[in-house]
């Protein structure tokens, strides 16, 4: 009997759907892992589904195992949880975390997935891909002991920047988003919280993560005399006004780009990115990360209830996508 798999492709700019695909028996290193959860990334994949990733991009841009190219139609995410079906003695039966597109079962490589940590369930493990993100922004940043630290955007990567940064001793670090609603999410990361236009300046590092212009230039303002401003944002084909006039020179600020693509140059002699995604999953043990997966979705009305996630309807921020067990 021929195994097959259940897959989400965008189709089209805005349009997607589940295709069927065959699926190839696990060979020698290999496993075939049953799909749990997934989770979308807002950020990255509304440009996917759109059709907006730059034509310069397309390389750098492919994910992990992803099938098709861009525009479309493509098959892409990063995020999936699963329960090894088929593989080596001592790994089938456990719950392990893959950079893999949607889709309901796979085989991929040994070394392509990570078991999960003992306090780690698998409805919070799908956040293991943007907890790897906001640890290399973090890296990035420099943030030691004690710095005032403002985090710009409360989606779900700000948010864990926040959370990594306020468990470093003595840092006063501040959320801020354009709505008021995420101060509940501050609270529960046990950060403070400002909305834009609010928050006081004077910072020792800034963290930008809102994808928006407007909040580059607010995160410039809130920067103190020589601070770092670390841009996480990524803008696909939009080029955002940046106003490096003003006070800029005169205060001697740093604007840095941070990308999970990349490790950190001061870490690359001792870390490779199995490394780190180990570390960010082994980060997801704290309970109150649960505050960042907004609501979940089945795999089986995938198509139809995306557009509305990607656009962010109502409070969105990790979006999990369930899979039933296949009879």
């Amino acid at each position: 009997m021929t195994e097959t798999a259940r897959a989400f492709w965008t189709v089209a700019p805005g349009s997607g759907e589940i295709r069927e695909e065959r699926l190839p028996k696990p060979g020698d290193g290999e496993v075939m892992v049953r799909t749990l959860h997934s989770a979308v990334s807002r950020g990255t994949e509304s440009l996917v589904f759109e059709g907006r990733v730059p034509v310069s991009e397309y390389d750098r841009m492919r994910a992990p195992f992803q099938q098709g190219d861009f525009p479309a139609p493509v098959k892409y995410g990063y995020s999936a949880v699963g329960v090894v079906e088929q593989g080596p003695v001592g790994l089938t039966g456990k719950t392990v975390f893959c950079l893999h597109p949607h889709q309901d079962r796979f085989v991929v490589p040994v070394t392509a997935v990570a078991e999960l940590p003992d306090g780690v369930p698998p409805q919070r493990a799908v956040l293991a891909a943007n907890a790897e993100t906001a640890l290399n922004g973090v890296w990035d940043a420099g943030i030691g002991p004690g710095d005032r630290v403002a985090v710009l955007g409360a989606g779900v990567v700000g948010a864990l920047v926040a959370w990594l940064s306020g468990r470093i001793p003595g840092t006063e670090v501040t959320l801020v988003d354009v709505q008021p609603a995420r101060a509940r999410l501050a609270e529960a990361l046990g950060v403070a919280f400002a909305e834009t236009g609010r928050a006081t300046g004077d910072c020792d590092v800034v963290v930008h993560a809102s994808g928006s212009e407007a909040g580059l230039v607010a995160a410039l303002g809130l920067a103190g005399n020589q601070a770092r401003v670390v841009e996480m944002s990524w803008y696909g084909e939009l080029r955002p006004a940046v106003p490096l006039g003003e006070a800029f020179h005169s205060r001697r600020l740093s604007l840095v780009s941070s990308q999970v693509g990349q490790l950190p140059p001061q870490r690359l002699p001792r870390w490779d990115f199995r490394r780190r995604l180990k570390t960010a999953l082994a980060l997801l043990a704290d309970p109150a990360l649960d505050a960042l997966v907004s609501g979940s979705t089945s795999f089986e009305t995938i198509a139809e209830d995306l557009p509305g996630v990607l656009a962010g309807v109502g409070e969105v921020l990790c979006h999990r996508i369930d899979y039933a067990a296949r009879r």
